[in-house]
C-alpha cells in the first residue's frame, strides 16, 4: 500500500484512534479491576479483624489475652504476609501476631469507636483498622486499636495477571478490527479504483468514455470526466475534419486558377472569384475549427433563443418562399453545451429544412426526455414539407461531400458536420420521412 494513497491515510488515522480507544479503555478497566480486587481484600481484612475480636479476652485486671488457636494459620508463620496488631488508644502495643515479628505496626489513622479504616500502607501493604471500646463484668472500660495487615502481592499479581490477559485480547481485537477495517475500506474505495482503471484503459485506447456504473458520489465526477473527453477528443477530431474539408473545398477552385494559370489575359475576373471563394472557404473552415465539443464548465446556452435568432435569419434569406416556421418550443431551454456548437446543429438543421421545404418548417423542443433506456437532457424535431429524402440515401447524406441533390449549391458537408458534432457530444440523430407534414424529419438527442 502506497504511503500518499487515501487507503493508507484512512487506515493509519483509524488504527491511531483505535489504539488511543483501547488504551484508555484498557487503563480504566484495570484500575477498575484494581478497586475491586481492593474491595474484596478490605472486605477480607475485615473478616480477620472479627476473628481477632472473636479471640480476644479482656480479664478482670483489665489485661487483654489474645488465643494462640487463630482461624487463619498465616497469624503464626513469620514472614507469611498477614500480620496482626492490637494497640490502646495512647499507641502502646499490646500483642502482636507471631508472624509480625520484627515489623513496626502501621501508624493509627484518626477514627472513632466503632468506625473502620481501610489503608494503604507503604511496601505495598493493606491495612484494616477498627476501634472498639472493651468494658469488664465490674464495668471497666478498654479502648482498643485492632489492626490487621496484609501484603499487596496478591492484589498487585490479580491485577497483572488481568492486566495481561486484558492487554492480550485488546490486541488481538484491535488486530481483527485494523483487517475488517481494511476490507471495508478497500471495498468502499472500490468506486475510485475502477474509475482509474477505466481512464487506464481510455489513455491506452481500449476505451472510449467511462460508462460503468459508479457509486452515486462519484457519477458527477465522470460525468464531467466524460465532457472534458468529448470536448478534446471533439476538439482534436474538428481540426482533423477541417484540415480534410479544406483540402477537398480547395481542389475545384485550385484546378480553375491551374487552367487560367496558363492564359492569365481575360480570365482576370475568373481568378479574382475563385480568390474570393476560396478565401470564404477558410474563413468557415477556421471558424468551425476554433468551435469547441460539450464541456460542463461552460455557462448554459439557452437553446429556446438560439432557435429564435436562427430562424429570423433564415426568414429574411428565404423572404421569396415565404415559409411558415410552426415553433413549438419552451420559452427558455437552458444546457450546458458550447453555443457554437448548438448553432452548428441547429443552424444546418434548419437551413436545410428552409432549402428543401415548401411552404411549412416545424420545430419541437423538449427537455429531459428518455428514449432506449436512456435520458437525454434535450430533444429537438425539425420537420418540413418538402419533398423529402429516399430511404436509402438517409446514411449517404450523412457523409462528407455528398449532397442530396447534386443540382443544389452546397459543399456537401454540413449534415456530416451535424452528424460528427451530435456523436462526438454522446448524442443521437435519427432521419425518417415526417408522419405530419409529409417531407423530411429530423430528431436530434442530446445527453
Amino acid at each position: 500500500m502506497r504511503t500518499k494513497s487515501l487507503s493508507f491515510r484512512l487506515l493509519t488515522s483509524e488504527g491511531l484512534v483505535l489504539a488511543a480507544f483501547f488504551a484508555l479503555v484498557a487503563v480504566v478497566l484495570e484500575q477498575g479491576f484494581r478497586e475491586s480486587a481492593e474491595e474484596a481484600l478490605k472486605e477480607r481484612l475485615q473478616v480477620q479483624v472479627y476473628s481477632l475480636l472473636s479471640s480476644a479476652e479482656l480479664k478482670d485486671n483489665g489485661e487483654l489475652s489474645v488465643s494462640q488457636n487463630l482461624q487463619d494459620p498465616r497469624f503464626m508463620n513469620p514472614g507469611s504476609g498477614l500480620y496482626g496488631f492490637i494497640r490502646q488508644t495512647n499507641k502502646k502495643l499490646v500483642w502482636s501476631s507471631p508472624s509480625a515479628i520484627g515489623l513496626d505496626p502501621p501508624p493509627l489513622p484518626d477514627m472513632a469507636p466503632g468506625e473502620p479504616a481501610f489503608t494503604r500502607e507503604k511496601r505495598n501493604r493493606y491495612a484494616f483498622h477498627y476501634r472498639v471500646i472493651w468494658q469488664t463484668v465490674a464495668g471497666m472500660e478498654r479502648e482498643y486499636l485492632f489492626t490487621v495487615v496484609e501484603d499487596g502481592d496478591f492484589v498487585e499479581q490479580q491485577v497483572k495477571r488481568f492486566a495481561v490477559t486484558l492487554w492480550t485480547w485488546l490486541l488481538v481485537i484491535g488486530v481483527v478490527l485494523i483487517f475488517i477495517q481494511f476490507s471495508l475500506l478497500r471495498w468502499s474505495l472500490k468506486p475510485l479504483r475502477r474509475i482509474v482503471r477505466d481512464l487506464e484503459s481510455i489513455e491506452k485506447g481500449k476505451r472510449t468514455r467511462l460508462d460503468h456504473y459508479y457509486a452515486t458520489e462519484l457519477q458527477g465526477l465522470a460525468n464531467n470526466l466524460n465532457a472534458f473527453i468529448s470536448s478534446e477528443r471533439a476538439h482534436l477530431e474538428r481540426y482533423r475534419n477541417t484540415l480534410a474539408d479544406l483540402a477537398h473545398s480547395l481542389k475545384t477552385p485550385l484546378a480553375i486558377l491551374h487552367g487560367c494559370a496558363h492564359s492569365f489575359q481575360g480570365n482576370q475576373d475568373a481568378v479574382i472569384e475563385q480568390l474570393t471563394y476560396m478565401d470564404k472557404i477558410i474563413e468557415y473552415q477556421l471558424q468551425r475549427a476554433a468551435a469547441k465539443g460539450e464541456t460542463k464548465t461552460v455557462g448554459a446556452s439557452d437553446v429556446s433563443d438560439i432557435i429564435r435568432k436562427t430562424v429570423a435569419s433564415l426568414a429574411k434569406v428565404y423572404l421569396d418562399k415565404g415559409i411558415s416556421f410552426d415553433l413549438n418550443i419552451p420559452e427558455t431551454s437552458p444546457v450546458y453545451y458550447e453555443e457554437g456548437d448548438l448553432y452548428e446543429i441547429i443552424g444546418n438543421l434548419l437551413d436545410n429544412a428552409g432549402k428543401w421545404c415548401r411552404k411549412t418548417v416545424r420545430v419541437q423542443v423538449a427537455l429531459n426526455q428518455r428514449k432506449n433506456r436512456r435520458n437525454y437532457s434535450v430533444f429537438l424535431l425539425i420537420e418540413d414539407d418538402g419533398p423529402g429524402i429516399p430511404q436509402q440515401k438517409l446514411s449517404e447524406i450523412l457523409k462528407r461531400g455528398v449532397r442530396a441533390d447534386e443540382n443544389i449549391h452546397g459543399h456537401g458537408i454540413g449534415m456530416a458536420v451535424v452528424s460528427d458534432l451530435i456523436e462526438l457530444l454522446g448524442g443521437k440523430l435519427e432521419g425518417m420521412p415526417s408522419k405530419t407534414l409529409g417531407g423530411m424529419s429530423w430528431s436530434v438527442y442530446l445527453p
